[in-house]
């Protein structure tokens, strides 16, 4: 089927970040109400434009206790659940629908107490600095039951035996997000970093230092969708979509190559519908749950071939002043996650291209990559793909 039809027929015109990274008083439909909220604001528009609402659900009532929440009543829902990922999979769903007529303003909302809320094998509430290697009981329902950082670590060991990737290259990928974190005043952790202090770090599943983790947070957020040509009139500078591609992959009986993530498949219907080549592209925003899931994904959104992740992220280009920023907020490695951070790398993605970062601000960057990945790479995992321009 051809989707070209839904290149630049929609923009997302308004964003907000939850900026609290602990907030215990709160609800996950308060988060997600509030930042509904301000991302109308943000755009000019009020609830009473909204005709779709996309988000993932809690409890067995799934999206309808968040309509009823929020006094909502749209034409079109959509809690399509692929973790982390979701968020960046919605875009492409919601375009659709704004195409076909169905939906004129669509919501993409997420919310999460995930450090407030106690964790299996805690005693209490998440701590300053907690990352997913702090929870070794955390299982991914494979049938062996491997833990989620041991999976992850399977997939950078594997890489290393293939490729000759080292654990100083994976330790770059982080150094270099925390360089990001620094100049974003939300970011967790924003002191500075080297590769020694990630190789010092403890070991929380080898290869895979206490630093190649990404944190534990509480956060939300929600962007706003309408058709490009109704964005013209809004408040804000519109942010195009391009393209957009989405993609589920598995462990094929024990088939499938681990160092290859469906990022191949989105990435490459992203950039096809999108119409443009990776030396354009001006930011890159990659899921980081953990250093080895944006090696590999860069890999197989095609920046550079496959086995060569670890010489290309470690050579400066995605620091500040590089060529090819990388996760300009801090990422998951320094600044927030959540659970499921697909939604940061629009937000994020969507700031740059505005043009609204200051001291971490892109010279010129009119289009960005932002890509989500949810499940366990190793494994059973879906990954989205936007193309994103401040101009069609």
């Amino acid at each position: 089927m051809d989707r070209g039809y839904l290149r630049g027929k929609t923009a997302i015109v308004g964003i907000h970040e939850h900026e609290a990274r602990f907030a215990p008083t709160k609800s996950i439909n308060q988060i997600k109400a509030e930042c509904i909220r301000e991302a109308l604001d943000d755009a000019g528009l009020t609830k009473d434009d909204v005709d779709g609402l996309c988000a993932t659900s809690e409890g067995s009532n799934g999206i309808m206790d968040l309509c009823e929440y929020l006094d909502l009543h749209p034409s079109y829902v959509d809690n399509t659940q692929t973790g982390g990922s979701s968020f960046v999979v919605y875009a492409a769903h919601a375009a659709a629908q704004i195409a076909s007529g169905r939906a004129s303003c669509v919501v993409i909302a997420y919310g999460s107490m995930n450090k407030s809320f106690q964790r299996p094998g805690t005693s209490g509430f998440g701590r300053v600095g907690e990352t997913y290697a702090d929870f070794p009981g955390q299982f991914t329902g494979d049938l062996h039951g491997p833990t989620i950082h041991g999976s992850y670590a399977q997939t950078a060991r594997r890489h290393m035996e293939e490729y000759g990737t080292t654990s100083e290259q994976l330790a770059a990928i982080a150094v270099s997000t925390r360089k990001w974190a620094a100049m974003n005043p939300f970011a967790v952790m924003r002191d500075p970093i080297t590769i020694e202090d990630v190789m010092n770090s403890r070991v929380v599943s080898a290869p895979l230092h206490l630093l190649d983790c990404c944190l534990i947070t509480d956060g939300g957020g929600a962007y706003v969708m309408v058709s490009a040509e109704r964005a013209k009139d809004l408040k804000k500078k519109p942010v195009y979509i391009l393209g957009a591609g989405e993609a589920v992959s598995h462990s094929e009986g024990g088939k499938r190559d681990i160092t290859t993530v469906a990022a191949k498949w989105s990435g490459q219907r992203a950039f096809e519908m999108a119409g443009v080549d990776r030396k354009d592209i001006k930011l890159a925003m990659v899921y980081d749950s953990f250093t080895i899931t944006v090696l590999v994904s860069v890999e197989d959104l095609g920046f550079c071939k496959k086995g060569e992740g670890g010489p290309f992220l470690s050579d400066g280009k995605i620091e500040p002043g590089g060529s090819l920023p990388l996760n300009t907020d801090g990422g998951g490695l320094s600044s927030n996650h959540p659970g499921m951070r697909g939604i940061f790398t629009v937000l994020e993605s969507v700031r740059q291209l505005r043009g609204e970062r200051e001291e971490a601000q892109i010279p010129n960057c009119d289009l960005a990559v932002a890509h989500g990945t949810g499940g366990t790479i190793s494994n059973r995992h879906g990954t989205g793909t936007l193309v994103l321009s401040n101009r069609l």
